[in-house]
This record gives C-alpha cells, sequence and structure tokens, in this order.
C-alpha cells in the first residue's frame, strides 16, 4: 500500500501544493520563494528519504511569514495523511544530530495528539536571509497542529544561526523516518493500547 499525501491549500495570502511519500528515496522539488526554508525542507525530505514535493505562492511583498506557515500546515496535514492508519509503525521515533557548534535532539511520537517542547538558544541572529529564525518554533507548531504527533526539539548549544535551525531539521527528518516505517515484526498491529492513534 502506497503512503502518498497530497494536500492543496488556498488562502487570499497563500496558495500551497505538497506531496509526501514516505517510502520514497528523498527525491526533493520545492519552491516556496523563501530561499533557507527551501533548504531547510530539502534536508527534511532527503534526510528522511521522503519524496517531497513543495510549491508555495504567497504574499512575499508583505512578509514570509504567511508563506512559511500555510507551508508547514499543509505539510503536516500531508504527513498525517500519508500515514493513512497507522498500522504496523514504528510509532516512536528520535534522533541526535551535531552541526559545527550546534547540537539537536527530536523526538516524535506519531500518537493523533498535536503537542510540541521547543527549545534553543536564546538571543540568536534573526534573520538567514529572509528567514525570520523566530519562525522555527512557530513552523513546528503549525506542522504539529496537522499531522497530530507530540514532538520535542532540544537545541541545548549552538552559535551559528544557519547551524543551530539546519540540525533542527535533520534531526526532525532522521525521527518522523524512524517513526514511520514499517516495523517488521509488528506487521498488522496498530502501535497503541488504546486501539486507536
Amino acid at each position: 500500500m502506497t503512503r502518498v499525501g497530497r494536500v492543496e491549500r488556498t488562502t487570499k495570502e497563500t496558495s500551497v501544493v505538497v506531496e509526501i511519500d514516505l517510502d520514497g528515496t528523498g527525491q526533493v522539488d520545492v519552491s516556496t520563494g523563501v530561499g533557507f526554508y527551501d533548504h531547510m525542507l530539502d534536508q527534511l525530505g532527503r534526510h528522511g528519504l521522503f519524496d517531497l514535493t513543495v510549491k508555495t505562492e504567497g504574499d512575499l511583498h508583505i512578509d514570509t511569514h504567511h508563506t512559511i506557515e500555510d507551508t508547514a500546515l499543509a505539510l503536516g496535514a500531508a504527513f498525517k495523511q500519508a500515514l493513512g492508519d497507522k498500522v504496523g509503525i514504528y510509532r516512536f521515533g528520535n534522533c541526535t544530530v551535531p552541526l559545527d557548534e550546534s547540537l539537536a535532539q527530536v523526538t516524535v511520537d506519531l500518537s493523533g495528539r498535536p503537542y510540541l517542547v521547543h527549545s534553543e538558544p536564546e538571543n540568536i541572529a534573526p534573520m538567514i536571509g529572509t528567514y525570520d529564525t523566530t519562525m522555527t518554533r512557530h513552523i513546528l507548531e503549525s506542522f504539529v497542529a496537522q499531522a497530530q504527533i507530540a514532538l520535542h526539539v532540544h537545541v541545548p548549544y549552538g552559535r551559528n544561526a544557519h547551524h543551530i535551525v539546519e540540525c533542527q531539521f535533520k534531526a526532525l527528518a532522521r525521527a518522523l523516518r524512524y517513526a514511520s516505517e514499517r516495523d517488521p515484526r509488528a506487521a498488522g498491529i496498530l502501535p497503541s493500547t488504546k486501539g486507536a492513534l
């Protein structure tokens, strides 16, 4: 059974199309108009081994907020759709990724219950190109809300803003990959004592 999600989201502020294949090979085609965000979504697809297509047109003449937020919402919804009934998956995943002086620790539960815990060093540079670094948490909030997962992201240290954000996306990609992969020992089994995820 293919595990593919496709979401189209259109508002007065943005037009977004996201397609994701959880069992892909890391083929990525992303265009949001925000260069650094494209780079981060590329990390998500490649390190998660998700085939990922993202096409967003937004009101960048105002700022990047709506474009980044609506893309994250659509991505979360597409990820949830691709997960399907979650039968036979590992459900939990974690990964720690260093990037030079920065370190990110990510743990995920594909629980059906949205919850985010996020911490990163304070006073990092406010901008990376046209990317507002305060948006990283909001991306995760938006993704979690639509994907309906519990996500803990912790960056205990780091100096360079680019590295601090990028290691989060790389660790997120791996944690999502591990959690969403099929467990050969649990074929046909829903990983929940409640009987629902």
